[in-house]
């Protein structure tokens, strides 16, 4: 269905604004018109985005943000607009009583992330400096829920159209950047290991290493066939994220050359599609990145499509600028580790837009509202009452819900069955 909005000049950064909220979100084809009969003229589903009104026509106000180039200096105050957050506030002329689309360009290219801050060493960017944290949004996917409302109003001016309808799903993501605990790593490494456990008196990890040796027990890490099981059991399909790293302090797998881990990694495609999980060093180095990519490639026999990074900080926008060099469609990796949420503000996937360039890139980015660093330690059980008020938020505006585990997560007891009770509320 074709949506036509006026404006008196188009920018990039209009066209992809726009394109997200009322293409991705709505279903639209956005059209853009600069002429105001050709305005009037149209007779289906229409707003303007102006400074100022035409006549009676739905009208939204800019803020100004999508004229500008460049990051800037901002001064704006947050506040809520139907018990919804709200910033860049303009008249009250306007349909909604501030700029929607220039609040959402704000969130999603991570606008805040430009601006000068200091890194921690996890996420790259501290969560304590960004909006949705400082004003206690972060669990609300508010781009999506400013974009229904918009909806909303369209309906009501056009009653007789038939509008798009999307669908919730949620979508599991496992990354193994250590492939098994004790098993394939070579003798070297299983000796100095085990006396590593003798000089720290770690008796019970040099007895689980000797027994998964012997095969007298499985390897802790070989936890694949159970997470098939439990998949085919109630119709779940993983993702599976593979690390191929040189050794080092970051990358403790097996080596990337070995049979038994190719073949485990063509015999995860069977059930879900595979992805890589680039390397520390990866993240850092073009050319590394370029290597891994390569040796994913020659093992799976088919071009790289999606890239996750889960224990290592994100490093934006270099990772995504690298990425798309490397002509990667899809990645997972927008998110906090220790904190559930949107840290993009939206659960609908989106294209990178980079803020330096003015320029919408090939990558698509899939928010994800969990990373199961968030869950070491903890009851899992209370986080997934916590999920459900999530979820339902997320239902709201037919989203979709990412969570990111590792093979490790898996090895406990407890935890497995607490992850997987998460999973089954979890999905659609």
């Amino acid at each position: 269905m074709e949506l036509l909005v006026y404006i008196p000049k188009q920018t990039p950064r209009i066209n992809y604004i726009f394109r997200h909220m009322c293409g991705r979100i709505l279903g639209f084809k956005v059209k853009f018109c600069t002429k105001v009969e050709d305005f009037i003229a149209f007779e289906g589903v229409k707003f303007s985005y102006a400074k100022k009104k035409l006549g009676n026509e739905v009208f939204i106000q800019k803020f100004g943000l999508l004229d500008e180039q460049g990051i800037n200096d901002l001064n704006f105050s947050v506040d809520h607009w139907e018990e919804v957050p709200c910033f860049f506030r303009v008249s009250s002329e306007s349909e909604i009583p501030f700029d929607i689309f220039s609040a959402a360009f704000y969130l999603i290219t991570r606008y805040e992330e430009y601006q000068p801050h200091v890194k921690n060493d996890v996420d790259s960017y501290p969560i304590e400096e960004s909006l949705a944290h400082q004003y206690d949004f972060l669990k609300q996917p508010v781009v999506d829920v400013w974009t229904y409302k918009l909806k909303k109003i369209l309906e009501a001016k056009f009653p007789k159209i038939s509008f798009p309808k999307r669908e919730f799903n949620s979508h599991f993501l496992i990354a193994v950047s250590k492939a098994f605990e004790h098993r394939h790593n070579g003798f070297v490494r299983f000796v100095g290991a085990s006396f590593r456990d003798i000089f720290q008196l770690q008796i019970k990890s040099l007895f689980e290493r000797f027994k998964t040796m012997l095969r007298l027990q499985p390897d802790p890490f070989d936890i694949y066939d159970e997470l098939i099981g439990f998949a085919k059991e109630n119709k779940l399909k993983f993702d599976f994220y593979f690390q191929l790293s040189n050794y080092s302090r970051y990358s403790k797998s097996i080596s990337y050359n070995k049979r038994i881990y190719h073949n485990l990694i063509k015999s995860m495609g069977d059930y879900g599609d595979l992805g890589l999980l680039p390397g520390f060093e990866g993240l850092h180095d073009y050319e590394i990145l370029e290597k891994e990519i390569k040796r994913w490639e020659g093992i799976v026999n088919r071009s790289l499509v999606k890239t996750l990074i889960k224990n290592y900080h994100l490093n934006f926008p270099d990772a995504y600028l690298n990425f798309n060099k490397l002509e990667v469609e899809k990645d997972f990796s927008m998110g906090y580790q220790k904190n559930i949420g949107f840290r993009a503000g939206t659960c609908t996937a989106f294209q990178f837009y980079d803020l330096n360039l003015e320029q919408v890139s090939g990558l698509v980015i899939q928010p994800y509202v969990l990373n199961s660093r968030i869950l070491k330690g903890i009851d899992i059980y209370e986080k997934i009452e916590e999920l459900k008020q999530l979820k339902s938020a997320i239902v709201s505006v037919d989203g979709q819900m990412n969570f990111i585990f590792e093979n490790s997560d898996f090895v406990d007891r407890y935890s497995k069955n607490a992850i997987f009770a998460l999973m089954k509320e979890m999905k659609q």
